[in-house]
Formats: structure tokens, C-alpha cells, sequence
């Protein structure tokens, strides 16, 4: 018997995005058994275009180092306060374009090729079908190999898994 693993996930913003990608697709080089229940923000990742950028207002463990510059430019921990970000316009279009090229700096695999990657590892992807209809999303605005289910559905995935994560 395999072991088995669901997780919910309910955001949608680019640093928020990592965290099932990876967990799924390393549980399910395990072979594990892996299904993951997009709901809310969450299912946004799910579309054919990910738009997902960071949001630092509000998360303030993120001060993150500069990926371009001289050495004792990059080296500084840049923590803004909130009520500097909220004031900037533009301000998650700039984290985003730099948490972006931090990615591609270290080489870390983007959404995209992370999502790929548990699809083809046959993680479960599963669409909160009541999402889609509150947010007025037509199927055709996903990617394909994906299933549309309700709570129950997922509900009864989770009550016979090993673990269950929400993220």
C-alpha cells in the first residue's frame, strides 16, 4: 500500500505557489500518492497563463537580498516597511520582476515547470468545481488533465490519505 497525500492549496501569489508544487512533486518521487485540491486564489495556478506575482504588503519575514548588482549591494536584506510598500505604486510589480529573476539566477524551476513536472509524476490535480463557478472561470481557462470536483470529493481523498497539508 502506497502511502497516500492530499493538500489544499488556497493562494495564488508567485511565493505561495512554491510550496504545493514542491511538496507534490517530491512526495510523489517517493511514490507517493499525491492529489492536490485547488480552491479560492489557489486556482488561479491551475490556469493555462500563470499570472501569479509576490505581495509583500503584509508578509513580514520577506525582506529578500537584490538579484543583480555588485556583491555588497546583493548581500543587503532589504525589509520595507508595510507602510512604505503600500504607499509605492508599483511596488508587487517590482518584487514580482525581482523575486522572478532571483528564480532564474538560482536556477530554481518556475511554477510552470513545477506544475509540469507533478503532472507528469501523476499528481492529481483537482479544480474546486464551486470556485470556478464563484469566480465566473470556464473550464476552457485551465490547463488540460486536470479533474473539476467538489469538497466531497476531495473529502473523501483526504479521509483515507497518510497526510494532509494545507497550504
Amino acid at each position: 500500500m502506497s502511502t497516500k497525500m492530499t493538500i489544499i492549496a488556497t493562494k495564488g501569489t508567485l511565493d505561495w505557489a512554491y510550496p504545493p508544487f514542491i511538496l507534490a512533486s517530491t512526495a510523489a518521487s517517493l511514490d507517493f500518492d499525491v492529489s492536490i485540491f485547488f480552491t479560492f486564489y489557489g486556482l488561479t495556478l491551475l490556469k493555462k497563463e500563470v499570472t501569479a506575482q509576490v505581495s509583500p504588503l503584509g508578509n513580514p519575514a520577506m525582506p529578500m537580498k537584490m538579484p543583480m548588482g555588485p556583491k555588497w549591494f546583493r548581500d543587503i536584506s532589504w525589509n520595507i516597511p508595510n507602510i512604505i510598500q503600500a504607499n509605492i505604486p508599483g511596488y508587487e510589480t517590482v518584487a514580482t520582476a525581482l523575486m522572478k529573476k532571483t528564480i532564474a539566477n538560482t536556477g530554481v524551476a518556475t511554477i510552470e515547470e513545477l506544475r509540469s513536472l507533478c503532472m507528469d509524476a501523476g499528481v492529481k490535480m483537482l479544480a474546486c468545481q464551486m470556485t470556478v463557478e464563484l469566480f465566473g472561470f470556464e473550464q476552457s481557462e485551465f490547463i488540460d488533465g486536470i479533474e473539476f470536483v467538489g469538497a466531497a470529493s476531495y473529502l473523501d481523498l483526504a479521509s483515507d490519505a497518510n497526510i494532509n497539508l494545507y497550504v
